[in-house]
């Protein structure tokens, strides 16, 4: 049997019995012996998440023991004007197939939660649930933490002013120069093919993606995915964000010059954006130049603007057509027979 099709019917067969999935588990990572590699087997997974790891490690054909997880520091140096340097390392988080020589690279880009207590913990970003899944697709998947956020720290680039005077694209500077330097680094890598790679930005992250694809072509991203991406939304104002006519400006604005595919994804019941925004920005984005197909994900329990994560069948199929659109993965069973 495909081991894909396994691998993903334990996500709809696990929560007819397992209703417990916020329920935490804290397991230990597995030494490889690689020094600051750590082998993937569980990590702060839900309950859920772990007997489906679990599934797939004992599917023939996938050894859990190819798919290495590493740490490591990438300095960035951010010029903020006014002669104002800021020099810092991110901490990064590489996930790949020790068995691949050369792959593609899939950088994905954290989103940013309104208080400065929550973005502090935030931690490592790892996405480590995503990062295997497409590691097991071919790609070595790069996740850093960036300044002003969990272990990197450091002060706060990503803010776009208050609610009432957003400056919506000048947010977004300090983290498409942190990407670019991140995917400098990584194209010196001998596991690393520099020439290809797809951007994958959630929430603000998502934003941030396209803000790179209205950039440099030379970066060595093929394409682009904007997961729930947007700005100025929280809880104490669901479904209305900061001045929504401006943001639509800003997604016309990065349009204009988005001279890359792009991948919109967004949930029935994103309480963040709503259900009609999303479809504004996107006509917005492509009326100005912008290349882009809108996929309208499910509702997903009480806010599916965290889809990416809580949902992951949700979206696997239309990202697996994209990146094989892109040229950068064979279609699997699943993918052919959907599609």
């Amino acid at each position: 049997m495909h081991s894909r099709w396994l691998f993903e019917s334990a996500f709809i067969i696990i929560p007819d019995f397992l209703k417990v999935q916020d329920f935490l588990l804290d397991f230990r990572l597995i030494n490889s012996g690689e020094p600051g590699t750590k082998t993937i087997m569980a990590q702060l997974f839900t309950v859920r998440q772990f007997v489906i790891l679990v599934v797939i490690m004992i599917i023939p054909g996938w050894s859990a023991a190819d798919i290495v997880e590493t740490t490591i520091q990438i300095p960035v140096q951010i010029s903020l004007g006014d002669r104002e340097v800021i020099r810092q390392k991110l901490v990064v988080t590489v996930t790949r197939d020790s068995a691949q020589t050369r792959a593609a690279v899939v950088l994905i880009a954290h989103g940013r939660p309104a208080s400065p207590e929550d973005r502090a913990r935030m931690g490592q970003v790892k996405y480590p649930g995503n990062a295997v899944w497409l590691a097991q697709h071919g790609f070595v998947v790069v996740v850093p933490t960036r300044i002003g956020y969990g272990i990197t720290g450091g002060p706060d680039l990503d803010y776009s002013g208050e609610c009432t005077n957003k400056d919506y694209l000048g947010a977004l500077n300090g983290a498409v120069a942190q990407y670019r330097q991140v995917l400098a680094y990584m194209a010196g890598q001998p596991y690393v093919d520099p020439g290809h790679g797809v951007f994958i930005g959630e929430s603000f992250g998502g934003l941030v993606a396209l803000a790179f694809a209205s950039g440099d072509r030379s970066a060595g991203i093929d394409g682009i995915v904007n997961m729930a991406g947007g700005d100025g939304g929280d809880y104490s104002h669901l479904e209305q964000p900061c001045q929504p006519e401006r943001l639509e400006k800003s997604f016309a604005a990065l349009g204009k010059n988005g001279h890359l595919p792009a991948l919109w994804m967004y949930s029935l019941n994103d309480r963040f954006w709503g259900t009609l925004f999303p479809r504004q920005w996107f006509r917005a984005y492509t009326a100005s130049g912008g290349k882009a197909e809108f996929v309208q994900l499910p509702a997903d329990k009480n806010n599916g603007h965290f889809i990416f994560n809580r949902n992951v069948l949700a979206w696997h199929t239309d990202m697996e057509r994209f990146l094989v659109q892109l040229g950068l993965a064979r279609a699997s069973n699943e993918a052919v027979t959907h599609h």
